[in-house]
């Protein structure tokens, strides 16, 4: 059998590597005695299916250039909602390509209770992100009661920037107008005036 292997992390900063997923699926597949004949890969979050090497992948399940596709876990493939994730799987098995997940072992096309597994992990999945979107915010909103532009230490160029900001403002300056004379864009503007 001929398996393609979906590997994804979410940034690509260096500090996170494909390359664990990477080893681990492909000792599998010698396992099973497939062939990996493709892989793909993205370092980019998995809330959105609008990413490079998944768009590339499906493109070649499309075409039948392999007969299974091999992922780490559910989250690895979409983080993006039920409905996303079954839709991708029910255009795998429409396209004779089945699937398997290496840590959800009963995440399996041939298996007869996969599209209620799936759509359960998939749930999860979507949760998680949700509580990671979550999590960022209340930090955010943490920094700024400390003081904290955008979440990052503030500087004294900061200070002197916002101060500068409302001077322009209370002198009837606009927002362009401000942002022209600052340097900085109208959306920032807006921002130092709302965190003021």
């Amino acid at each position: 059998m001929k398996a393609a292997i979906y590997c994804r992390v979410s940034l690509d900063d260096g500090r996170q590597t494909i390359e664990n997923q990477r080893q681990q699926l492909s000792e599998f597949c010698q396992r099973m005695g497939w062939e990996v004949t493709a892989e793909f890969h993205d370092q980019k979050s998995g809330k959105s299916l609008d990413r490079p090497g998944f768009k590339k992948m499906m493109a070649a399940a499309s075409r039948r250039e392999f007969d299974a596709l091999v992922f780490w876990d559910l989250s690895r493939l979409s983080r993006s909602g039920v409905l996303d994730v079954l839709n991708v799987l029910q255009q795998l098995q429409g396209w004779g390509v089945a699937y398997r997940s290496l840590q959800e072992p009963y995440l399996d096309s041939l298996g007869p209770f996969s599209d209620v597994i799936v759509s359960l992990l998939a749930s999860i999945a979507k949760l998680e992100r949700e509580k990671i979107r979550e999590r960022t915010l209340a930090g955010l909103a943490r920094a700024r009661k400390q003081g904290r532009i955008g979440g990052r230490p503030a500087k004294a160029d900061d200070y002197k920037l916002v101060e500068r900001v409302q001077k322009l403002r209370e002198s009837g300056a606009s927002i362009r107008q401000i942002a022209a004379k600052a340097e900085i864009s109208p959306n920032t503007v807006l921002k130092l005036l709302q965190a003021s």
